[in-house]
């Protein structure tokens, strides 16, 4: 289950990757498209946002910044025999 870390309200637009970037705020960037090439990233809005280890940071639907615990786990892996 999600959590909110903080309140932006981000309007998103068509054809750009909305993401938290390494100093926490919301950036974006042009997707590439066919033959023409991404863009460079720019700051949307600064959060500074604080990011703790086995979260995954995401932008949600209403352009606010959620968090939920990462899934870790799953079969263990056997070794094999010679």
């Amino acid at each position: 289950m999600a959590q909110k870390v903080a309140k932006a309200g981000v309007k998103r637009q068509k054809g750009y990757l909305y993401y938290l970037d390494k100093q926490g705020d919301i950036s974006r960037a042009k997707m590439a498209r066919g033959g023409s090439k991404g863009g460079r990233p720019e700051k949307v809005t600064r959060l500074g946002v604080k990011r703790k280890t086995g979260f995954l940071y995401f932008i949600d639907k209403q352009g606010d910044v959620s968090c939920a615990k990462m899934a870790r786990g799953g079969q263990k892996r056997r070794k094999k025999r010679r």
